[in-house]
């Protein structure tokens, strides 16, 4: 079936903004890394909630105020894990591409596009 990062349908938006998270009573730092309307890459994670975990985000770009995001966990990475957003609703759209228009650097859309 292959690597799940070479299934995405959504373009990912390199990113990185300080980040803060809770699943249930574990909280934690790390650095958004990536962002798409279906999920998001947290590396230099202080720690790593379970696959599975429910989990909110409290993401910091400067100038605007923090915002919030809401997934669970899909998997983990050497240094931090990657969520699913739980509904993609028009506020997390508004929000992926609020952040779009600030740092304006999309990365490939689907890795096998680029083959």
């Amino acid at each position: 079936m292959g690597n799940p990062s070479n299934r995405r349908r959504n373009a990912r938006i390199k990113t990185s903004f300080e980040t803060l998270y809770s699943s249930e009573r574990l909280e934690g730092a790390g650095v958004l890394m990536d962002l798409s309307y279906e999920g998001a890459l947290l590396q230099d994670a202080s720690s790593k909630p379970a696959v599975g975990a429910h989990v909110r985000l409290y993401v910091f770009v400067r100038p605007v105020d923090p915002f919030e995001l809401l997934g669970s966990v899909v998997r983990h990475t050497a240094d931090g894990f990657a969520i699913r957003f739980e509904k993609l609703d028009p506020d997390t759209q508004s929000l992926v591409d609020d952040v779009a228009a600030i740092v304006s650097v999309p990365v490939a859309r689907d890795r096998e596009d680029a083959c």
